[in-house]
């Protein structure tokens, strides 16, 4: 069996993939990544609590993580929009950087990982964003598929 593209049909076109004949499953997925500062950046966030003139860096980042997720299918053309059954955005503090976890879990015909990503995707974002009058050398990195299950093909990292 060769892969093929599944959002392209045969003529190049993009296309919605059918998952009407799909069988409901329970599905998770798990993403992650990271936020890096300049040590002197972040030395003076952890002296702050991670507190900014915005509120909590990590509270807002993590309300914004859930609100990606759930806004997947609004940003990214091709996905499907899911009837989540679980959304938890993890933020730790780790040496000069914040390590973001998404897990995302729904009992339906298609996966989350494409919201796992948006999740983390969007937590980055708003911690950049509120750190950004501190620095911009603020990088991004790492987002990445850790974990996918209930669909025809897993996936471990």
């Amino acid at each position: 069996m060769t892969k093929q593209l599944s959002h392209i049909n045969e003529e190049g076109n993009a296309v919605m993939v059918d998952v009407s004949t799909k069988k409901i499953s329970n599905r998770v997925a798990i993403a992650s990544g990271l936020v890096k500062f300049p040590e002197s950046v972040f030395n003076t966030l952890k002296r702050q609590d991670f507190l900014g003139k915005k509120g909590s860096i990590v509270q807002t980042a993590v309300i914004a993580g859930i609100q990606g997720v759930k806004k997947t299918s609004e940003l990214i053309p091709l996905c499907h929009q899911i009837n989540l059954t679980k959304i938890n955005v993890d933020i730790l503090p780790g040496k000069n950087e914040f390590q973001i976890s998404c897990t995302v879990k729904c009992n339906g015909k298609t996966g989350v990982e494409m919201e796992a990503l948006t999740g983390v995707s969007i937590a980055a974002l708003t911690i950049y964003d509120m750190c950004k009058a501190l620095s911009q050398d603020i990088v991004i990195s790492n987002v990445q598929l850790e974990q996918k299950n209930g669909g025809k093909n897993d996936f471990q990292r």
